[in-house]
């Protein structure tokens, strides 16, 4: 059996319908050198390129992947409470004193009393805060790259899509205005015919009335393509130029609905990221609880001073080092409080957890089914093409002889008319849903599809961040 793709340029090369291996210029929509092709020329746009410059360009995922970089950042900013903290200050001033009736001492006296220090403060234990910290950061940090991943499955999905619409909608478009020019053709014949005495003038406004209502559905047409091309240039990041037909990729499905299901469970990124929010909420508890424990820290100090008091000419130097232990008693009751809440929102987060799961499920399942009645719907499709064109080879050769009417004839074509654009719609539906299969098991991603594109690594990025102690400078230079 042909495949879907080498159905639909059948079917857009046939009688009938498309006269030509490309699709006529749309100048009609103001696109000045846009040719949308059906067929597959020699510089036609492919669906993988098409994927793979929505994958590189779509400003939707890269906005995505600087919200992942950002997210890298709080696992340094947690890992500073294990590091010290130093702080430098320095003053100066004038001091001027007066003095009466101390004897020898009265008098007027003016200095400049200035001086710098430095301290440095270093945290040894508070409550494992600090680690809880960075294990609820790396937390944060895992999710937001699931829910990355789950945002270049919406972004590739919508490419296909948005790239089988254009397809579609360019074969629908044809399919329409060469109904016109068949129709066009039947109403000047049928007007002979009257002029003649054949017909009455009912089949003349028969024919009329059928012509008008095909302009009428040309333009429906024409504004669906429209809208298309806007959606394939929102989402792919450029327009259409000639679009090569695509395949549904069954073979990277399972044979089941139970194998689908069972790899989404332990597949999908919004379920992956719901345990690692799980993960989170138990180190949140973890991190209030730390509020309630003892807390221990070294302060070490050093200062220099010159005409300290008025003293002019005088010099001090002092050092210091302080431990402190600090126990916390009563809070009065805030503390408890935020535990108790931390606790509920873990349990929140669970019962989230669940809810993904049975949310995923069932979009598989729902996918599934529309992917298997995709395959039934394409062969009643071909099925009613086929008996459509015999019943009206069948009615045009009954009207010559006076057998059937005008309108017989007209029932017919529209009949065979509206065949066609099911068959162009299943075609479109077969390809869409067999990757919609594959996103909803959450395995939609440029390197299961074998892109022709450097796949981004959220990675590299945490690996330059996770370590550094100074700099404004993003890795990138910024």
């Amino acid at each position: 059996m042909a495949s879907p793709t080498t159905r639909l340029a059948r079917l857009t090369t046939g009688k009938g319908a498309l006269r030509a291996t490309s699709v006529a210029c749309l100048a009609s929509l103001s696109l000045a050198g846009l040719c949308l092709a059906v067929a597959a020329p020699a510089a036609a746009e492919t669906l993988a390129g098409a994927l793979a410059k929505a994958y590189r360009g779509n400003p939707d995922l890269n906005q995505q992947r600087a919200g992942v970089r950002a997210s890298d950042e709080n696992v340094p900013r947690q890992m500073s409470g294990w590091r010290p903290r130093i702080s430098a200050t320095a003053d100066a001033g004038v001091l001027h004193t007066e003095s009466e009736g101390l004897g020898a001492s009265s008098g007027s006296r003016s200095s400049g009393p200035r001086g710098f220090g430095v301290q440095i403060q270093q945290n040894l234990w508070n409550g494992n805060r600090t680690a809880n910290g960075v294990r609820q950061a790396e937390s944060g940090v895992l999710a937001a790259r699931e829910t990355l991943r789950n945002a270049e499955q919406t972004v590739l999905q919508n490419a296909v899509t948005s790239y089988m619409n254009v397809l579609r909608d360019t074969a629908i478009l044809n399919l329409r205005r060469n109904n016109i020019e068949v129709l066009d053709q039947q109403l000047r014949q049928t007007r002979d015919r009257f002029n003649v005495g054949e017909v009455t003038r009912t089949d003349v406004a028969q024919v009329e009335a059928q012509l008008a209502s095909a302009r009428a559905d040309a333009f429906t047409a024409q504004s669906n393509l429209q809208t298309s091309l806007a959606n394939y240039r929102q989402v792919v990041g450029e327009q259409p130029r000639s679009l090569a037909p695509a395949k549904p990729i069954d073979k990277a499905l399972p044979k089941s609905v139970a194998n689908a299901v069972s790899s989404s469970q332990t597949e999908h990124p919004l379920i992956q990221a719901a345990m690692h929010n799980v993960d989170a909420a138990q180190l949140a508890v973890k991190l209030v609880e730390g509020e309630l424990y003892p807390t221990l820290g070294v302060t070490g100090s050093l200062s220099k001073r010159w005409d300290p008091n008025g003293a002019r000419g005088a010099q001090t130097t002092s050092a210091s080092a302080v431990a402190t232990l600090t126990v916390p008693i009563y809070e009065g009751g805030e503390v408890y409080a935020r535990v108790r809440q931390a606790k509920e929102q873990l349990g929140q987060a669970r019962l989230q957890a669940d809810v993904q799961r049975e949310q995923v499920r069932a979009l598989v399942v729902s996918s599934w089914g529309l992917w298997e009645n995709s395959r039934a719907v394409l062969q009643a499709a071909q099925a009613q093409v086929t008996a459509a064109e015999i019943a009206l080879n069948g009615v045009r050769e009954e009207a010559k002889v006076g057998q059937r009417t005008t309108l017989d004839v007209l029932v017919s074509q529209q009949t065979l008319l509206n065949a066609r654009v099911t068959l162009v719609t299943a075609q479109r539906d077969r390809v869409v849903t067999s990757y919609s299969v594959l996103s909803a098991m959450g395995r939609l991603s440029a390197s299961t599809l074998g892109l022709s594109v450097a796949s981004y690594d959220p990675r590299v990025h945490f690996d330059q961040v996770k370590d550094k102690w100074i700099g404004v400078r993003t890795p990138d230079g910024r």
